[in-house]
């Protein structure tokens, strides 16, 4: 009996290659950069400002309202460096270089933060927290290459006809990989005696960082343009000419402003205030969210490159807006808000994220990519993140101050409504006038997800 050979590989991401039809060599390097992906959310799980691991640092290092909304805010704020990081990759070409330097310093500084509670004295108050915040800083400063450097170099890498697909495969292989390392996380968060709990956590947290790294160093460097010797004032011209590109960074900007005027807080509230535990957090928070994506990511894929970034933008977001509200009806002891909020925002903010990648790549110029997205972080990060989660911290300071919201409707589901509103205004006013790089229509995609809600999938067909 003759078997029919398939055309493409037996996985999703051989059949991207084959459909792309690309040498060995930078599949090579995408599978590379896919694994490294990989260990860096792995990373971030523990490592970074609003993670269960930084919330139980910080409460045990008393942080109050503001310190931690600075905690969430100062790896934002470093994205300011990305800006001469991203000049220096043009000039130079050597994003191997400034990854295996200041991207291995960055993660290996976590390796530290476990041990701040033990090394650092008591006395004077503060100085503890203050240690953190430093070593916090330093580590962010560092890791500003990171993203000029890996992001272009994927765009180089990988064709704009499967960026979309590329992207959800990865997004599905990291979600199911959180719910695993979440979990486990949680469990130790949970069981380890508190002498030695971060100490542990920590360690892993710099460690698989430390390997995202090491991934990059065995990819092929691939360059879209020849190196340049970019000014940033010529730089602003360009993007200000550049009208999608600044279309995408004002919307984004506003979206991190108001997701981050809330979301850094909503793991604390859970654990401070509901009194749920590291390991119910990670169940119904994270385990939910990478349930959740891992169902949906591949099908916002192919609606990306289907019906367009700003459809699905459109689309994802208006629903995406609303999910945090689910925290109004929260209760203590009571997981069922939590477990919507992440399970149902996961299903639609995945899409929202992945057509903001995917925008920055198509409306960015090849010749100054590495420059636009260090723009494009350094103004979202500021402006939207950074400012977001301090006006965050200090509108709770201050309503705890004045005894506003002392009630069932506390101060935290006053900033939750507050947040809500706005990213619903968002969704409306600011995402319609984005440029779309396909004809697929929003109206099409609502009508694809309304006919594949009624037969148990997300979507039809999309290519009917």
């Amino acid at each position: 009996m003759s078997t029919v050979r398939k055309p493409y590989g037996s996985n999703p991401l051989s059949r991207l290659y084959e459909e792309a039809n690309l040498p060995q060599e930078i599949r090579r390097s995408l599978s590379l950069i896919l694994l490294g992906n990989l260990f860096g959310n792995m990373h971030g799980i523990i490592c970074g400002g609003g993670t269960t691991a930084m919330i139980g640092l910080a409460n045990q290092l008393q942080a109050g309202d503001f310190a931690f909304g600075l905690l969430n805010s100062i790896p934002q704020a470093a994205a300011l460096l990305q800006i001469p990081f991203s000049l220096l990759v043009n000039r130079t070409h050597k994003r191997k270089k400034y990854l295996l330097t200041y991207g291995l310093f960055s993660r290996m500084l976590w390796l530290l933060f476990g041990f701040i509670p033990l090394v650092v004295p008591q006395e004077p108050a503060g100085l503890a927290l203050w240690t953190l915040i430093f070593l916090l800083g330093i580590s962010s400063c560092c890791s500003s290459a990171i993203n000029v450097c890996w992001f272009p170099w994927l765009s180089d890498l990988a064709p704009i006809s499967i960026r979309g697909r590329w992207f959800s495969i990865r997004d599905s292989v990291v979600a199911a990989c959180n719910l695993l390392f979440g979990l486990l996380v949680a469990r130790l968060l949970d069981t380890l005696p508190i002498e030695s709990r971060y100490i542990v956590i920590f360690i892993i947290g710099g460690t698989v960082g430390v390997l995202d790294m090491i991934c990059f160093g065995f990819c092929k460097e691939v360059y879209s343009a020849p190196p340049q010797r970019l000014h940033f004032g010529g730089i602003v011209k360009d993007i200000l000419r550049n009208r999608p590109f600044l279309r995408l960074i004002i919307m984004w900007t506003a979206w991190c402003f108001c997701s981050n005027m809330c979301g850094p807080y909503l793991a604390r509230y859970s654990v401070n205030e509901m009194g749920l535990t590291f390991t119910q957090m990670m169940v119904f928070g994270t385990a939910a969210a990478s349930v959740a994506t891992i169902l949906v990511i591949s099908r916002w894929g192919k609606a990306l490159d289907h019906f367009g970034c700003r459809s699905v933008m459109l689309v994802a977001g208006g629903v995406a807006a609303l999910t945090d509200a689910f925290y109004l009806f929260s209760t203590p002891g009571n997981v069922i808000p939590v477990l919507l909020r992440n399970f149902a925002g996961a299903m639609f903010w995945s899409g929202t994220n992945l057509a903001a990648n995917s925008m920055q790549l198509s409306t960015s110029p090849d010749e100054i990519r590495p420059s636009c997205i260090a723009v494009f972080a350094c103004v979202t990060s500021l402006a939207g993140t950074t400012l977001g989660s301090l006006t965050g911290g200090l509108l709770l300071e201050g309503w705890q101050s004045a005894g506003w919201f002392t009630g069932s409707f506390d101060r935290f589901k006053a900033l939750i409504l507050t947040a809500v509103i706005l990213r619903v205004c968002v969704a409306v006013f600011l995402v319609p006038p984005l440029q779309n790089d396909r004809e697929g229509t929003p109206r099409q995609l609502l009508r694809s997800v309304f006919h594949g809600l009624m037969h148990f999938n997300l979507f039809r067909r999309l290519d009917g």
